[in-house]
């Protein structure tokens, strides 16, 4: 019954999702071009509050939990397990005054309204998984970005997206080179739990009912951090430990 359920509102849900991804398309571009980041950067706010709303449609729910207090005055180093794209939104949205931005995968950055346009003009970067003559580089630029503008750089470690909830292991020199580039960043680790419920019957229909969890712990300034080789593996099990499968 709860599968049947998912067919029409799944319908719904695409046809909002789609119109919204149009409509801001346009409206990124005027910002961007005749005010400048800051206008896009609302722009890109409102959308991701859209985005998020347009998924109670299927009944899901959000919890982002957050006890911090993180200054918006130094470069933020955001690192999270990944379970499906519906971790995106939430991150950007609870997450907005730290101006976030992503390393992505290069076939994100055309032919998707709206987040290709902001993947590309926004100050997120591109990368090619399997050109690390091209990845490597781009990430080097990318933290030293992220440490001039002390902005906010969302990292999933695992590489791919956990389809069954369970964590992967830490592909580690992304890592790596965005804590050597931005030696004055805060990591913030986060949990992401449910999130892969929203595909358990695969792209159509779309998993309903779901209770999607951010857990944000406690942030680690990896100035204050004496032990850098353990500072990963610290990470990697702090968020690992609060994901419920």
């Amino acid at each position: 019954m709860r599968k049947l359920l998912a067919y029409p509102l799944t319908v719904l849900y695409l046809i909002c999702f789609g119109l919204i991804l149009l409509i801001f398309h346009p409206i990124q571009w005027l910002c961007l071009k005749l005010f400048g980041y800051q206008a896009h950067k609302i722009s890109v706010d409102v959308l991701q509050w859209c985005l998020v709303r347009c998924l109670h449609i299927l009944g899901t729910r959000f919890t982002f939990s957050n006890p911090h207090q993180i200054s918006t005055n130094q470069p933020l180093i955001i690192v999270a397990n990944h379970q499906s794209m519906y971790d995106i939104s939430p991150i950007m949205w609870f997450m907005r005054k730290h101006h976030v931005k992503f390393i992505s995968k290069k076939e994100l950055g055309k032919g998707i309204p709206s987040v290709s346009f902001n993947l590309r003009h926004g100050g997120s970067v591109l990368i090619d998984r399997k050109n690390p003559r091209q990845a490597l580089p781009a990430i080097m630029q990318f933290g030293e970005y992220i440490e001039r503008t002390k902005r906010a750089a969302v990292i999933f470690p695992e590489g791919t997206r956990s389809k069954d909830g369970y964590p992967k292991k830490f592909q580690t020199k992304g890592l790596e080179i965005l804590i050597k580039k931005v030696p004055s960043a805060v990591i913030v680790p986060i949990s992401i739990n449910n999130s892969w419920k929203m595909l358990r019957y695969g792209k159509f229909p779309m998993g309903i009912g779901n209770h999607i969890i951010f857990t944000v712990h406690k942030p680690i300034k990896i100035a204050t951090f004496t032990n850098k080789e353990a500072l990963i593996p610290l990470i990697e099990s702090t968020i690992t430990e609060a994901i419920r499968p």
